[in-house]
């Protein structure tokens, strides 16, 4: 029987909670077909502070690279707040993503049919959207430096080097050519030197995929572009900042964050993890939407385990809730035949696997 070891790290917030019942569904798929999972609690956010003193112990590092992937929740909250930056959660999470070079940020988002009227835009216009954001997350302003600020000034700096968008945008390519062949790459061409660069390299690389469309848009035309015809994107490319801001527009359009997974992906390691915060206002009161953790746990399967079958089966039990009607609390206004909380929603999905 194989045997996978899996980082997990709650975090703050809801973060607890959803991972628990993400925990619950793949122990449900792992004893269906036949495969071992072990999982080795670790701390990062504000919840490591409070216990540590520092948003990333060296003890998470050390074991998230000896695991074959890492789940993570949310980190976060009111109470971290007014920390001086290098103690806030949040750095925890730039710094573990650079210390395991997940450079390759996706995030799916696709309108179900079934949730079609909780979506903001038209129905048809949300009909049928099923896009890719592939997101550069190592680089770019969030880690450039120069950077800093006095009392009258603040800095940061935007850099990219060739290497770092090239690998990026094979991630890119290689992933349309796996769904429907078409790549928009995003920047600010018109005005950054940096993405001068960005849409020359990804220019150069698409060369070696001449079965792949490419077009590029700058970033203020794509953010309207996901709201006026979101139909047209299949695989979306762009930097670190940018793409941050674009994909939780396209979040949007899906009608609840809580849907949305993504994987975070290196040459050798892989952070999977729901787009959404730590909501830290409803935790603790069994009312979260686990669904995105869920689906991240299945990303997971796909990408770091080969467990393409298993993979399938989460993705299967979570449409078929859906389409019976089952619904946490953020969306049961549209077609809800009955409404569960956090742990029955995990229930829910793992007895139908």
């Amino acid at each position: 029987m194989k045997n996978y070891k899996i980082a997990l790290i709650k975090g703050d917030g809801i973060g607890p909670e959803i991972i628990d019942e993400a925990v619950k569904v793949l122990k449900a798929v792992s004893a269906k077909c036949g495969f071992a999972l072990e999982f080795n609690e670790y701390l990062m956010g504000g919840c490591a502070v409070d216990a540590c003193g520092v948003p990333l112990p060296d003890a998470t590092i050390e074991g998230a690279k000896a695991s074959d992937a890492v789940l993570f929740g949310a980190i976060g909250g009111y109470k971290w707040d007014n920390l001086p930056r290098e103690l806030k959660p949040e750095t925890g999470l730039l710094k573990i993503r650079k210390e395991l070079g997940t450079y390759a940020n996706l995030r799916p988002a696709a309108v179900y049919d079934e949730l079609l009227e909780a979506s903001p835009l038209k129905p048809e216009i949300a009909k049928g959207v099923d896009l890719l954001i592939v997101r550069e997350l190592t680089g770019g302003i969030y880690f450039g430096e120069p950077r800093g600020r006095d009392e009258n000034r603040g800095y940061n700096t935007m850099v990219y080097t060739k290497p770092e968008i090239e690998r990026i945008a094979k991630v890119a390519f290689e992933s349309a050519r796996k769904r429907r062949g078409k790549v928009t790459s995003v920047d600010k061409a018109n005005v950054l030197e940096v993405s001068q660069l960005w849409r020359e390299t990804v220019t150069e690389v698409a060369k070696n995929y001449p079965d792949v469309t490419l077009e590029h848009l700058y970033v203020d035309n794509a953010a309207m572009q996901l709201v006026t015809n979101p139909k047209q994107f299949d695989v979306v490319v762009t930097g670190n900042i940018f793409g941050d801001i674009l994909s939780d527009e396209a979040s949007v359009l899906t009608g609840s964050i809580g849907l949305l997974a993504s994987a975070s992906l290196g040459d050798k390691y892989a952070i999977y993890e729901p787009i959404h915060g730590s909501a830290p206002d409803i935790a603790g009161q069994d009312i979260a939407n686990p669904i995105a953790t869920i689906l991240s746990a299945a990303m997971m399967l796909r990408f770091s385990l080969n467990e393409e079958k298993a993979a399938d089966m989460i993705e299967d039990a979570v449409k078929s809730a859906l389409k019976d009607g089952i619904r946490t609390k953020d969306t049961a206004r549209f077609g809800a035949i009955k409404v569960l909380g956090c742990k029955d929603m995990g229930t829910e999905i793992a007895s139908r696997i």
